[in-house]
Formats: structure tokens, C-alpha cells, sequence
């Protein structure tokens, strides 16, 4: 027999809120758990949370999600280390976009620079075009793409999917 367990019940994140509500919960993610339906976390004020959503739904700092018993949350980018390739050429951002959008790499295109996720190969060969390469701490919003929440799928016949982020 299991004890019984003195836990409060785990809220449940269900779908997105509609409307114009003010939230009061607000749950602060990095960019890999934004990317993912299904998993557990915690709110800002530590309660327990799962989260369930569609399949390929990404969550953008602003979002506003519904819990089960219909409460109100809002999604927060957390502030996560990010590289950053600047130059005041377009041109060569434009390369620099170019090489990391082939490769799949999810971006987040500024003024003068862009931003990735931190993979010191994909540095170097910024470096390389010219580019100047740094890091800093700030929340990564990756472009969301031309199909959609940022998120889509393709299958192959040899049922493989991969996915443009």
C-alpha cells in the first residue's frame, strides 16, 4: 500500500488561453523546454506544473496558456546563454543566415546580428566569414518560420521526420 501522498495536485497545462485575460501565474522557460509538448516544471512561485500540449506547439515569451481548472499563465523567455554573430554588413549576415539556416539552426535575426543557440563550430565558421562572435545572456526567441508556430514536420518515405527550427 502506498502512502498517501501530502503533495498538492500537480496543475495541468492544457491548451492556450483565448481572450485577453491578465495572467497571474507566469512560467519562465528557456528555449528547449518552449520547444517541447509534453513535461513538468515548475511556475514561478515553485508549484509544480505539467504541461500538455499539442504536438509541435512552441511556446513564445507572451504566450498564454490555461490550466485545467482554468487559471491563467503566462509563458516567459528565460534569459539562457546565446551566441551572437554581429556584422554592419548585410551581405555578409545574409551569408552568416544563409549557412545557419541550412544547417537547421534555429535564429533569432536582429540589427546587425544573430543569434543561436552556443555550438562553437558554428562560431568558428561565422568567425571565419567575417563575422564578429560573441556570447551573452539574454532570452533566445528564434524566428518562428515561414510554416507557422515555428515548429512543423515533414515525412519522408523512410518515415524520418526532422523539423526547421
Amino acid at each position: 500500500m502506498t502512502p498517501p501522498d501530502d503533495r498538492e495536485p500537480l496543475l495541468r497545462i492544457i491548451g492556450r488561453f483565448e481572450g485577453e485575460p491578465t495572467c497571474e501565474q507566469t512560467l519562465t522557460l528557456p528555449w528547449s523546454l518552449r520547444q517541447r509538448s509534453r513535461f513538468r516544471t515548475q511556475l514561478d512561485d515553485g508549484r509544480e506544473i505539467g504541461v500538455f500540449l499539442s504536438r509541435g506547439e512552441v511556446l513564445r515569451d507572451g504566450d498564454r496558456l490555461v490550466t485545467a481548472d482554468g487559471a491563467c499563465v503566462r509563458v516567459a523567455a528565460a534569459d539562457e546563454d546565446v551566441a551572437v554573430a554581429r556584422s554592419t554588413d548585410a551581405h555578409e549576415l545574409a551569408r552568416a543566415c544563409y549557412h545557419l539556416g541550412n544547417r537547421h539552426v534555429a535564429l533569432q535575426i536582429g540589427e546587425h546580428c544573430v543569434r543561436f543557440q552556443p555550438d562553437h563550430v558554428l562560431e568558428e565558421m561565422l568567425q571565419k566569414l567575417g563575422l564578429s562572435v560573441g556570447r551573452e545572456r539574454s532570452a533566445f526567441q528564434p524566428e518562428s518560420g515561414a510554416y507557422g508556430q515555428g515548429r512543423h514536420t515533414h515525412a519522408h518515405g523512410d518515415a524520418h521526420e526532422h523539423s526547421h527550427d
